[in-house]
């Protein structure tokens, strides 16, 4: 068979798999389709020694996975995918092993700006997740880029989960927080706050001189437990003020960006979550099929939606009770 005719079938069966899809997609939009999806890519290593290929190969193979899966979300409608491509605790393999590693994502990072990619094709907006200070600094450099160039892209979103742990990310936000209170507390929005209004108060004779209408009315003695219990007296309410609180933590999570998963698949039918999201999935549907990640294909993420929509009224009950 000719190369045109090789070509001709290729793009028959392409149109025809397209196709395909779009009735399956169609299916399925019936019920609900979920938001956010989120990969744990795991199986690269075992996915190259099983066919016994160079070790390498396996994050290759992995890679195209992944733009496949990338592909296929984007096409049923989820906004966010995220993937957890490298951990904190990945920097502890072997350095010729990280350094591959390094590599690969400096070239395949480099890739995604090019015109014909998932990126335009789908304007999705890549944002890299972690403490990136952690990175080679030419993958950090690649990744800024990245960043930048797709920063006015809104259709979807792909966050990408490098130098990350969730225990790594928590205490980033304990941090932060911390770091903003104090700053507000130095720029006088703390303290001085009662003493300023206490001025403001006595220019418009509301101090002193209707001292004695506030106690007809009952406003002095008769409601000072009122305000005591609500911390208005006796500094309270200025202890509050330094508070760390949750609104706060989720503020200056790295994953701010997006909403909360809806749906955590990750790969090998392993079970556990590795450090990666402990956060966001306490109301989330896990799938793990027993597929390594470069294994994984169109019906793996078919079978799990399928999951989700089955449990979506469970799932929908457990968030509004948080």
């Amino acid at each position: 068979m000719s190369n045109e005719s090789e070509g001709t079938v290729s793009k028959i069966f392409g149109s025809l798999s397209s196709t395909m899809r779009k009735l399956l997609f169609c299916s399925l939009s019936v019920g609900p389709i979920p938001n956010h999806i989120a990969f744990i890519m795991d199986g690269n290593r075992r996915y190259a020694k099983k066919r016994n290929l160079k070790e390498g190969i396996g994050h290759k193979a992995g890679f195209l996975t992944l733009m496949s899966l990338l592909k296929y979300c984007y096409e049923l409608g989820v906004k966010y995918v995220t993937v957890y491509a490298f951990s904190i605790d990945n920097f502890k393999r072997r350095p010729a092993e990280v350094q591959y590693v390094m590599d690969l994502m400096q070239e395949k990072i480099e890739g995604l700006l090019k015109e014909e990619t998932i990126v335009n094709q789908y304007g999705v907006r890549v944002c890299f997740i972690g403490n990136l200070k952690l990175l080679h600094e030419s993958v950090r450099v690649a990744a800024e880029k990245a960043m930048r160039a797709t920063a006015n892209n809104t259709k979807t979103v792909l966050l990408i989960c490098v130098a990350y742990t969730s225990t790594d990310e928590i205490v980033h936000a304990v941090q932060e927080s911390c770091e903003h209170k104090d700053e507000f507390k130095a720029n006088g929005m703390m303290n001085n706050g009662e003493k300023e209004h206490k001025d403001e108060f006595k220019a418009n004779g509301l101090i002193n001189g209707h001292k004695d209408e506030f106690k007809a009315n009952g406003l002095i003695n008769g409601h000072k437990d009122e305000f005591k219990a609500n911390g208005l007296i006796n500094g309270e309410k200025q202890q509050e003020d330094h508070v760390i609180k949750l609104v706060d933590l989720e503020k200056h999570m790295y994953m701010a960006v997006a909403p909360d998963p809806d749906i955590l698949i990750r790969s090998s039918g392993e079970t556990r979550l590795s450090n990666f999201l402990l956060w966001q999935t306490t109301v989330c549907e896990l799938f793990s099929p027993s597929a390594l990640w470069p294994e994984l294909g169109l019906w793996h993420l078919v079978w799990a939606v399928l999951n989700f929509q089955r449990n979506y009224p469970y799932l929908e009950k457990k968030k509004k009770q948080l």
